[in-house]
């Protein structure tokens, strides 16, 4: 079995969020946005490591909050950087060696499913290099100065989501070459892993997997989480079964 480590961006400035609280730290249906997302690693045998990469002002206050929590989810809290590639490059330094595969999520991206957490990481074992993905079923316009120029064909086109899953040494040897690349252009960690001429595959998903962008979105997210089926455990649970859940 191969040894997954997961760094979870959360350290955003999240301005289009707008608010007190910062976007991976409000609740979503009861539980806390990043949470969420530890929740569908923590439970994997074959992750080994788990990082969440906050800004360093908001270390004290996570700390007293969750710092109990993630120590029995096994996972820490560690610093990221200004911008989401800093974040990742600084969470890198700090992977263990036994890692074999790095996985890279947003953590306000917290409508996961199990399925295609199992689906992703097993691409990314066989390839070395896999992501989860959605179709784009919108129209597509492309616009200049108020003024659509361009109806852009969607066919193949796919919305990038998270988690990113690669080889160790290959996302280390993608970000080695950070310095060979336009910074203002670099969106995601599959983009760094193509820049150096490797196939990244695609699992593919639907557009429930949302990341958590506005405020509008966290009612959005909710919905998607309470419309989900509910585990049940094994066994009888009791004639007040339905008032568990």
């Amino acid at each position: 079995m191969a040894n997954f480590g997961v760094i979870i961006c959360a350290g955003g400035t999240g301005e289009r969020f707008g608010g007190r609280k910062k976007k991976p730290f409000v609740d979503v249906a009861g539980r806390t946005a990043f949470l969420r997302s530890v929740d569908f690693f923590a439970d994997r045998d074959d992750v080994k490591q788990i990082l969440i990469a906050i800004s360093p002002e908001e270390e004290e206050m996570a700390k007293i909050k969750w710092g109990a929590t993630l120590s029995f989810l096994g996972a820490k809290f560690c610093h990221g950087g200004a911008e989401r590639f800093e974040t990742v490059a600084k969470a890198m330094e700090l992977i263990n060696d036994d890692i074999d595969f790095i996985a890279v999520h947003d953590s306000v991206r917290c409508c996961l499913t199990k399925e295609w957490v199992e689906n992703v990481f097993a691409e990314a074992e066989k390839t070395g290099a896999a992501m989860l993905a959605c179709p784009v079923v919108a129209t597509i316009k492309r616009a200049k100065d108020g003024k659509i120029v361009e109806t852009v064909d969607r066919d193949d086109l796919y919305e990038a989501q998270t988690p990113q899953i690669f080889d160790a040494q290959l996302l280390k040897k993608a970000y080695a070459n950070l310095e060979n690349i336009d910074k203002s252009t670099i969106t995601d960690d599959s983009g760094l892993v193509e820049a150096l001429g490797k196939v990244v595959s695609i699992v593919e998903t639907d557009n429930s997997n949302i990341k958590i962008t506005r405020q509008c979105d966290v009612a959005i997210a909710e919905a998607i989480i309470k419309s989900r089926p509910k585990p049940r455990p094994d066994g009888p649970i009791g004639p007040y079964a339905e008032a568990q859940w």
